[in-house]
């Protein structure tokens, strides 16, 4: 599949009202490219990976909308085909009518044709082999070398759900994990995503895993990070469903049998979620939480008490915190 691109280089406070503006047009899915540093929400919000760097804020933009071309060279938008020169003037059209009320900076338009875009495989090329402490990381699409072939090795491929343990908040949960795992351990992940922290896990020793996410893409990112790692099937249960509002998922994740719960998700979800582990934990079951920001850590804590758990450790990594507690 081919694609054209209208990129448009603008002013970072201009964004929001072109992307509004050539919506009404048909142009959808906006790339934005700037260096506004980004807030505590919006860290908290993406919760990706791979971050993105950037340097000095310099007020410049740069808006791309992707229109899919045929094989004769017209666009499909709004159900339809039209062509290059008829989009073009459309928003060179839209943005001088913008420049009637705000500054939108130079506004120009380029256009160009895309090659053939894997938009679920494109990201790879910044996904390369790593070491968490001891642990080498490394992706499908890459060969181990022959000095690590003696080290613990986790092969991932996170397909598309979430879940190559380059994040600060996985890290910090492998860590905890490690921590308080023994031979007979049963541990449920919230949120599994690729499935890295139960099979970790199941790696380190555990002797049964459980997983729920609400993508079905995790299920089959699961299967194959399993299949890589030599993982069984009856040691890894992975199930799609809420477990904090769903009764028949935490019927099926069963009560009072899990050693560890680990739950790397976003701090207001935690706040959710907290209150509804506690049934599925053992008495002195550890309960390891993170994805939460240093802004949101007090805020965890507190749901974490309110639960009647007692916090065991605070870790931090980055700006990132990780919260471990104990069922008393």
């Amino acid at each position: 599949m081919k694609w054209t691109k209208f990129k448009i280089k603008t002013l970072t406070e201009a964004e929001d009202i072109i992307i509004s503006t050539l919506y009404d047009i048909g142009l959808e899915g906006a790339q934005i490219e700037d260096k506004v540093p980004l807030t505590a929400w919006e860290k908290e919000q993406m919760f990706v990976d791979i971050p993105p760097v950037t340097g000095e804020d310099d007020g410049i933009a740069y808006l791309s909308f992707f229109v899919e071309e045929n094989e004769d060279g017209s666009l499909v938008m709004n159900g339809g085909t039209t062509d290059r020169k008829t989009v073009l003037e459309q928003v060179e059209g839209e943005l001088e009518d913008l420049r009637m009320f705000m500054d939108i900076g130079e506004g120009t338009v380029s256009v160009d044709e895309t090659e053939d875009i894997d938009w679920i495989n494109n990201w790879k090329e910044f996904f390369h082999q790593f070491y968490i402490d001891d642990l080498l990381v490394i992706p499908s699409w890459e060969e181990v070398k022959e000095e690590d072939r003696d080290k613990k090795i986790l092969h991932i491929d996170p397909g598309t759900a979430f879940g190559t343990g380059m994040h600060d908040t996985t890290q910090l949960c492998i860590r905890q994990i490690k921590k308080f795992l023994t031979p007979e351990t049963t541990l449920l992940d919230v949120g599994s995503g690729s499935g890295i922290l139960a099979i970790l896990a199941l790696m380190y020793g555990a002797a049964k895993a459980v997983g729920t996410d609400l993508d079905p893409c995790a299920v089959e990112a699961v299967r194959q990070n399993m299949e890589a790692n030599g993982i069984r099937e009856e040691d890894f249960t992975m199930m799609i469903g809420n477990i904090i509002t769903e009764k028949e998922i935490q019927d099926k994740v069963g009560y009072l049998c899990y050693d560890i719960v680990v739950a790397n998700i976003l701090a207001n979800v935690l706040v959710e979620l907290t209150p509804v582990v506690t049934a599925h934990l053992k008495p002195g079951g550890i309960y390891i939480t993170s994805g939460i920001i240093q802004e949101k850590e007090e805020t965890v804590v507190e749901a974490v008490r309110a639960a009647g758990m007692e916090v065991v450790e605070i870790t931090r990594q980055g700006e990132w915190v990780s919260v471990t507690a104990r069922k008393v």
